[in-house]
């Protein structure tokens, strides 16, 4: 019962939050030693009612591409399993799926959702970023498969679905830069290497 009720309030806190985009530091230090010339070194940090931090993501300074998918709903040409950044969360949070993350540092790792009849409505691309405990994460150059990355993303939802954020190609010629979409959802445009992508940071699915 009081999982629920605090379930129940940060859903509430997340809908009505106000949040604004301000700039992180370095990356965190609670990564694998391998990751420490990965990443970009200034970061970007999202603030919250009061203006406290709701999170801060880094994301990679090179990005290899991969084959273009046939597939309209896919978006991004980004090897399965490839590292995308990393996130490091306050307190706290949820997925995309409204799945509850713990405060903490968490790779984040390109797939794809299958089409296997099972997800079907929950986006309108198929483009996601897997949330890797980052004690579970300990190779940037890793390109995990499907089934082996959502088993590790599992780990961090508590569930036996993977942690989830969505992500696409962006249309903006803004970077960084973090806005409301729709009436929920906060969406940051940013590049990764040369590569413009959209993230929804706060907000879930509906329905």
């Amino acid at each position: 019962m009081k999982k629920l009720v605090a379930l129940l309030v940060l859903s509430v806190s997340l809908a009505f939050a106000q949040y604004k985009l301000d700039v992180a530091g370095a990356p965190p230090t609670d990564l694998a030693p391998a990751f420490a010339s990965v990443f970009q070194q200034q970061g970007v940090k999202i603030l919250g009612a009061g203006g406290s931090v709701y999170c801060e993501v880094w994301f990679r300074t090179q990005l290899s591409s991969g084959p273009k998918s046939t597939d309209d709903a896919v978006t991004l040409s980004i090897p399965q399993g490839a590292l995308l950044g990393v996130i490091r969360f306050a307190g706290p949070a949820q997925d995309r799926r409204g799945q509850s993350l713990k405060a903490g540092t968490y790779t984040l790792r390109y797939s794809q959702y299958p089409v296997n009849g099972d997800h079907q409505g929950v986006a309108p691309q198929r483009d996601f970023a897997l949330l890797v405990r980052a004690n579970d994460d300990s190779d940037p150059g890793a390109t995990p498969g499907f089934d082996a990355l959502v088993a590790l993303s599992a780990k961090a939802s508590g569930t036996p679905h993977p942690a989830v954020l969505s992500i696409w190609n962006s249309s903006s010629d803004k970077f960084p830069n973090f806005s409301k979409q729709g009436d929920h959802d906060w969406v940051l445009d940013v590049k990764v290497g040369d590569l413009p992508i959209t993230i929804i940071l706060a907000g879930k699915v509906e329905g």
